[in-house]
């Protein structure tokens, strides 16, 4: 009996044995036959690392969604000096790319990058800045016009008719990083400002920009079907008779009331009044303002004796709040009186002055680094910067011209303006003293301010 339980105990043992190796024989067998049947390429079935692994993010192949950014090139690397006779490629996307629609994305042609180009961008991936840049040497530049071609150029600012010997600060040529700014084209603007009026109202820094944007224009077309009136210094016009274009200028360097005969007998800014040549700005299609070199003067050089403010003469005001409450005055009456379907207004940022250590008497050569030295107090900035922003829902636009301005040190009329002549002459030993740091040489850099005005209104919407 022993015996047989024994017996059939091992012939049971057999049995599973044998069932369980048959059994792995056939998984083994399934196995084989879902490898036979499996799509090698078809990658989604095959173990991959988690999606936010660096790993997979360095090495993954890029997809439509790719995001590029351009490296950001040092200024030191990117000013081409007149001595390398060179002037940098900049193979970028063309401003007019920034025009498509937003929520379109492109496909990279390639994953793989070649090192020498830039990628495709779109508007999706980054806008573009075109104050954001660097000055590239451009031998064979030539002006868009000389004193011969456009004869009304200020005498102060025309530096080559007197005497300034060099001509290297007018071969160099704003680029941004992301994006090529074309070339100013003044028959193109006539036809997009046929039957409209622009305006530029401020200081004499803004004068300097209408005389370049004024001779731009005029030799853009025959001299016979331009009128030009700009004898006075408080107000200039140019009109273009084929177009019905009109371009004028309005001196207001607070953009407030500034009233030198007020019955104080003192010279008074008037901080909550807007200037009285505010009545002709209405209905203009496109408004330039500034302001902000005149707040800054000292000694006998400052133009006010008081403030006043809410009817009360105020002698004592700290800067920053006398010019906080004058923007805001020109904010006021900018939502009163514009209408954003109709006018684009812009704000033009601080021209740079080089005075103090960094004199501009004998300069040639744009400081090819951000080693200059900023004059203007950013407490001043701050102000209108955000005051600017909180325009936004009008459209109004900050036109910041200030850093690719801080590195022309050799651009200014320094003592080329004819006015100082005689002086010159009788103090040779202190000619240096007489240089005119703030003012610029025309043809010159405020071509380029011109050139991105364009860009702004026209070719960047």
């Amino acid at each position: 009996m022993l015996t047989e339980k024994r017996f059939n105990l091992m012939e049971l043992n057999s049995t599973i044995t044998y069932k369980w190796k048959l059994c792995m024989i056939l998984s083994l067998f399934s196995c084989l036959i879902i490898l036979l049947y499996l799509n090698p390429n078809d990658q989604n079935l095959w173990y991959s690392p988690a999606k936010n692994s660096p790993l997979d993010v360095a090495e993954a192949p890029m997809s439509s969604t790719t995001i590029f950014e351009h490296p950001k090139p040092s200024m030191l690397s990117t000013i081409s000096p007149p001595a390398a006779r060179a002037s940098l490629k900049n193979k970028t996307t063309q401003l007019d790319d920034f025009t498509s629609n937003q929520d379109e994305i492109k496909e990279p042609k390639s994953t793989q990058l070649d090192n020498t180009e830039k990628p495709t961008m779109n508007i999706a991936e980054k806008k573009c800045n075109i104050f954001d840049g660097r000055w590239v040497y451009k031998p064979d530049k030539k002006p868009y016009y000389d004193s011969n071609t456009c004869p009304f150029i200020e005498e102060k600012m025309n530096c080559q008719k007197n005497g300034r010997p060099d001509f290297e600060y007018e071969k160099w040529r704003w680029e941004a990083k992301d994006c090529n700014i074309p070339s100013f084209n003044g028959r193109d603007m006539l036809e997009r400002l046929r039957n409209k009026r622009v305006i530029l109202v401020g200081d004499s820094l803004n004068r300097n920009m209408w005389e370049s944007l004024a001779c731009l224009l005029y030799t853009s077309v025959p001299s016979s079907r331009v009128e030009v009136d700009a004898n006075g210094s408080d107000y200039k016009v140019l009109k273009a008779k084929d177009y019905d274009a009109i371009i004028e200028f309005y001196w207001s360097p607070f953009l407030i009331d500034f009233d030198k005969n007020h019955t104080s007998e003192k010279k008074v800014l008037v901080l909550d009044k807007l200037s009285p040549n505010s009545k002709q700005w209405c209905g203009a299609d496109v408004m330039v303002f500034n302001s902000g070199a005149w707040w800054t003067h000292k000694g006998k050089l400052k133009a006010w004796d008081l403030f006043q403010y809410k009817g009360q003469l105020l002698k004592k005001m700290s800067t920053e709040m006398a010019y906080d409450r004058a923007m805001k005055t020109w904010a006021k009456w900018i939502r009163k009186n514009i209408d954003r379907n109709k006018t684009t207004v812009f704000f033009r940022s601080i021209s740079a002055q080089h005075n103090g250590k960094q004199w501009c008497f004998n300069s040639t050569l744009p400081f090819m680094d951000d080693s200059f030295e900023k004059t203007f107090p950013k407490s001043l900035t701050n102000i209108i910067e955000r005051l600017i922003e909180g325009m936004s829902k009008l459209q109004v636009r900050y036109l910041n011209i200030t850093k690719l301005s801080e590195y022309r040190i050799d651009a200014h009329s320094s003592v080329y303006w004819s006015s100082w002549k005689w002086k010159i002459e009788a103090n040779k030993r202190f000619i240096s003293s007489f240089a005119d740091c703030i003012h610029w040489c025309l043809p010159g850099l405020p071509d380029a301010w011109n050139e991105l005005l364009y860009a702004s209104l026209f070719l960047n919407n």
